[in-house]
């Protein structure tokens, strides 16, 4: 359901930081927002250091981008950005001024995944059972 792209300058990120980082998102997301891990997806993009800039300048920070389906409180949304923001500092060995997290929301059934339009928010139980 939810996807996040991670993106970084090629060299910031290990494989086994990778492996740790997309863990604790899927961690963290399943428990914000009520979903099976399994249907967390997470992606990684490096780009060559010479392609990343922050305030006009070459720079090293660390972006996730989330979607999730809109309908979410948006207090749990705002802790969710907050604990995926510490988290990736800590794991990535980031500052936290350098991470930047946005989630980004859209209808549900803006969504298709496994060939089935995704369930509203509350509805993921009757979703999976369906299947």
């Amino acid at each position: 359901m939810p996807l996040y792209t991670c993106i970084a300058a090629r060299g910031t990120l290990t494989a086994e930081t990778k492996v740790a980082l997309a863990g604790k998102i899927t961690e963290i997301h399943a428990a914000r927002n009520h979903v099976p891990p399994a249907y967390v997806n997470v992606v990684f993009s490096e780009l060559p250091p010479d392609s990343v800039f922050v305030g006009g300048e070459p720079g090293a920070p660390l972006l996730i981008s989330g979607w999730a389906r809109r309908g979410h409180p948006q207090e749990e949304t705002t802790r969710l950005a907050l604990e995926l923001s510490a988290a990736a500092s800590r794991i990535a060995g980031v500052d936290q001024e350098r991470v930047l997290v946005v989630i980004q929301d859209s209808p549900a059934r803006s969504a298709v995944e496994a060939g089935r339009v995704l369930p509203e928010p509350g509805a993921e139980q009757n979703w999976l059972d369906e299947k």
